[in-house]
């Protein structure tokens, strides 16, 4: 396939009406496709090169694409910021600054080479080879090629689409109708790297996915958990219930392959070096060399054996002086699932049988960094309530309760697990993670911090968008308010995003790409909201919504608070309500 013909298919996409004609088009582009530039065209919608857990990174910051690009056009870097401030795109700025009319005759194979030798630029004078490789790149691209080349080393494609559109558009062309998309989906929640999945339902079709099994090295999509709004709601629903405690800390999978160990994020992200104490437990505490086992990792006071909070935890993910924090910040990895070991898939075995492996595998010694969870079964609401008391009082989020005969559904949120974090009452007492699309201006004494309020969204996976929810005004301090403007401002574009639906513009938008958590006083119908809208009813809006301290790095857009789950919300906080004026009156 040439890379102009890919380029147009881009193009197309960005001006797609609407869902269905997006999958549309990306069905007709990936029937043109060999089986090797199928995989490559998937991994350069996501903006990326190789899957997310094999770090592969562009490594060009805004700065350098500026200094590639006046390179490339012997153009002084000035005047392409200059250009850059006023289009507010810099693919757009290439595809102005390209001669044209230009014939060119690269293919989507050579351009991805190409993308790869500048990622895999590494060592003493790195960034000028990047620069370099990237400006003779451009030089040979016509207009419309030199916009998407840009947007995709910046990771920031524009075209209005994630990877369920991806999904679903493949189960269209490989297996005949869009309405399969929970086949390839179901097996890249095993398998996160959606280019190898999607070039495998081509080749092999459904029978090829339903293969799809666990492989070290590779992160399963981690299982969700749903909400109840108390621990005899929770009885009533699952019945019989294996409960745990719920820690305020970082989701990892951890796998091990003999000497090699890996530990993920729930983004996917490759952080073995990050966890240093971690990866070294797993080599001694485990007792089979090949295992994928998943927890939450906690930093604790040795000395007084207490939690400390999530924001403390966070620390721990960094690049440089680890061994330092590690010190002053040690991590404890409380494993409450197995998810493969010594050569077996225990995604289909029953929660029961998975705890119970995991505690016969797993050595826990009093001063391990890795332990196994502890966990009571229950059919009790009151048995299930004193337990989630005791947890609160220890200082933890609270309790999730599992079905002990479920298996792991990869990737999904279901009623196997069910947390209750705090009950339900007239207010809302549990928090939402949502995304930023947008700020607007400060005011008065706002107008120093840049930003009056933030806008946020929550996600709805079944059109694949974001759909407003708040405008948040208040939380954190000044100088993180500043900071988390400055970094929204990166990710700035000059329109509303194609994946927000929004009927509130804010005088700045971004790319739906930055999660944080809020505490709100409740939920309310809203007509200026567009979340859980329909027709001509109103939405849902977060009542006095208050940000948490910190982005929640941890999380993808696509992790945010989903619309259903702030419409079940609405509905606890309606009972809830109706339940104590119902007391009153009594």
């Amino acid at each position: 396939m040439q890379f102009r013909d890919l380029a147009n298919g881009f193009a197309r996409l960005e001006a797609a009406g609407g869902r269905l004609e997006a999958v549309r088009i990306l069905t007709e582009l990936f029937a043109r496709t060999t089986p090797v530039e199928l995989e490559r065209v998937v991994y350069l919608l996501q903006g990326q090169l190789r899957p997310v857990y094999e770090g592969v990174e562009f490594g060009m910051a805004e700065r350098l694409l500026v200094r590639a690009l006046g390179r490339a056009y012997q153009s002084s870097e000035e005047s392409v910021a200059r250009q850059l401030a006023r289009r507010g795109d810099l693919g757009l700025v290439a595809e102005a600054l390209t001669e044209a009319p230009r014939r060119t005759r690269l293919t989507v194979g050579e351009v991805y080479r190409r993308l790869s030798d500048v990622a895999g630029a590494g060592g003493a004078g790195a960034v000028e080879r990047r620069i370099k490789l990237l400006a003779e790149l451009l030089r040979r691209c016509a207009p419309i090629e030199a916009r998407y080349l840009v947007r995709i080393v910046q990771g920031r494609l524009r075209l209005g689409i994630g990877d369920a559109t991806v999904i679903e558009a493949a189960a269209a062309g490989a297996l005949g109708d869009r309405r399969h998309k929970g086949l390839i989906e179901k097996a890249y929640n095993v398998r996160s790297d959606l280019g190898g999945v999607v070039r495998l339902a081509y080749a092999r079709g459904a029978r090829g996915l339903a293969g799809i099994t666990p492989r070290v090295g590779v992160p399963i999509r981690p299982a969700l958990a749903q909400r109840l709004p108390s621990a005899q709601a929770i009885v009533t629903r699952l019945g019989r219930v294996q409960v745990e405690p719920k820690y305020d800390g970082f989701r990892l999978q951890l796998h091990r392959n003999g000497a090699r160990v890996w530990a993920f994020s729930r983004r996917l992200e490759n952080v073995s070096e990050m966890f240093p104490e971690l990866t070294a437990a797993l080599r001694r505490q485990l007792r089979v060399r090949t295992a994928i086992l998943e927890g939450e990792a906690v930093v604790h006071d040795p000395a007084t054996g207490r939690f400390l909070p999530f924001q403390v935890t966070m620390t721990r993910k960094r690049k440089h002086r680890v061994a330092e924090v590690a010190k002053r910040h040690p991590l404890r990895f409380f494993a409450f699932d197995l998810l493969y070991a010594a050569g077996r898939n225990y995604l289909p075995r029953p929660q029961a049988e998975r705890s119970r492996r995991l505690a016969e595998l797993l050595r826990t010694t009093p001063r391990g960094a890795l332990c196994v969870t502890e966990s009571r079964t229950t059919e009790s609401g009151a048995e299930l309530q004193s337990y989630f008391e005791r947890m609160i009082r220890h200082g933890l989020e609270g309790v999730v309760a599992k079905r002990p005969d479920a298996p792991y559904r990869a990737g999904a949120r279901g009623y196997d697990w069910v947390k209750l974090k705090r009950s339900y009452q007239s207010k809302l007492r549990d928090t939402v993670d949502v995304v930023l699309v947008g700020y607007l201006a400060g005011r008065g004494k706002r107008a120093a911090l840049g930003v009056g309020s933030f806008l946020a969204a929550v996600y709805d996976p079944r059109r694949d968008r974001f759909r407003t929810v708040a405008k948040i005004g208040s939380g954190t301090s000044e100088a993180e308010w500043k900071a988390l403007r400055a970094r929204l401002d990166r990710q700035a574009v000059p329109s509303r995003p194609r994946r927000v639906d929004s009927a509130i513009a804010p005088d700045v938008w971004v790319e739906p790409k930055i999660v944080v958590e809020v505490l709100a006083d409740g939920i309310t119908r809203s007509p200026l909201h567009t979340c859980g809208r329909s027709g001509a009813e109103p939405g849902y809006a977060l009542r006095f919504p208050r940000m948490l301290d910190g982005v929640r790095t941890d999380k993808a857009p696509e992790d945010a608070t989903t619309e259903r789950e702030v419409l079940q919300m609405y509905r606890m906080q309606r009972r809830a309500g109706a339940s104590t004026k119902a007391k009153q009156r009594r």
